[in-house]
Parts: structure tokens; C-alpha cells; sequence
């Protein structure tokens, strides 16, 4: 039946955007090692609106323990380092001129513990997530009224299977994370 398997279709898409979302939730995740996507949550003051730091400046990671910001006009160097700081990522800009360099310290014992915390609220709020994705295809395949009882047991069976598959991923990724986290 067409209509169970757009129920079906949606729940998969609703579910394959959890996955995505906790991983972009993990890469703001600090582990150590630099990565652009650590200043993802900059916005800069560009003459008069917030923009994000990506649209203003190209960031690099030139090794694993530094951030290289080149902004694409020069007088906005300033602008960068003060949103940098505001954005209170506990990191400390300097600028030769033309590039700020961020230097990211290393991860202490107790902050990496916390980071596993972190990383594991939101692998249980993706769960949520999952389960909510879950109720809600069972509930729209109950409500169709052509399908029938066999039928609407078949789907919810496809259902939990990709709940299963889903959360799956989502327990791979904090693992992986989770070490990625924990090495030092």
C-alpha cells in the first residue's frame, strides 16, 4: 500500500536526520584536536548583522592542536577576535596581521570525562529522538483506514527494524567518540 509505505519512507528520513543531527552534535565536541567545526557557533559582526565565521574568513587546521583563521578583508581581523571571545569557547586568538592563530590547549583527564557526559546526553536525547520517530509511524499507520490489521503489523515490524538499525548507528557513533574523547 502506497500510503504505509510513505509512512514507512518518512519515519526512515526522520530517523536518518537524528543520526545526522548527533553527529554534528559530536563534532562540536571538543576531543583534543582542532577542527573548523569548533567555531561553528561564531558569529561575527559584519557592518551591522550577525554573520557566521565560515562566510567571512576561511578556517584551517595547519596541525592537530591549531586553528588558522584568514578573513577574506583584513579590517575584520578584530572583529573576529572579539567574536571568538565573546563566543566564551575558552579559546585565546592572537593575529600576526593578516591570520589569527588559535592554539588549542590540551584536554585534561576530568574535562575528557565531562566530554563523555556531554556526548552521552545527546546520544540519549538522539534515542528520544528515535523513539518519538518511532510512536509517531505507528500512530499514522493505526490511522489508515484501507490498511489492514495484518498489514498495519507488517509495517510497525518494519518500523521497529529501522528503529533497531538506527539506533545501532547512534550507539556506533558515541562509541566511536567516545574513544576519539578518551585518547589522549
Amino acid at each position: 500500500m502506497e500510503e504505509l509505505d510513505i509512512i514507512l519512507e518518512t519515519a526512515k528520513e526522520q530517523m536518518q536526520g537524528t543520526v545526522d543531527h548527533l553527529e554534528v552534535a559530536f563534532d562540536k565536541l571538543r576531543a583534543g584536536k582542532a577542527t573548523p567545526a569548533m567555531l561553528s557557533s561564531v558569529r561575527v559582526d559584519y557592518y551591522g548583522s550577525l554573520s557566521p565565521l565560515t562566510q567571512i574568513a576561511n578556517v584551517n587546521t595547519p596541525d592537530a592542536m591549531t586553528l588558522s583563521i584568514q578573513p577574506y578583508e583584513r579590517n575584520l581581523i578584530h572583529e573576529i577576535e572579539k567574536a571568538i571571545i565573546n563566543a566564551n569557547l575558552g579559546f585565546a586568538p592572537s593575529n600576526n596581521g593578516d591570520t589569527i592563530i588559535i592554539s588549542i590547549p590540551p584536554v585534561t583527564e576530568e574535562r575528557r570525562k565531562e566530554l563523555v557526559k556531554m556526548a552521552k546526553a545527546d546520544m540519549e536525547h538522539a534515542k528520544i529522538s528515535l523513539r518519538n520517530a518511532r510512536q509517531d509511524a505507528n500512530k499514522s499507520l493505526k490511522g489508515v483506514k484501507e490498511a489492514s490489521e495484518d498489514m498495519v503489523k507488517d509495517y510497525e515490524t518494519r518500523v521497529q527494524g529501522l528503529t533497531d538499525k538506527f539506533s545501532k548507528k547512534l550507539e556506533e557513533a558515541l562509541t566511536k567518540k567516545e574513544a576519539e574523547i578518551m585518547k589522549v
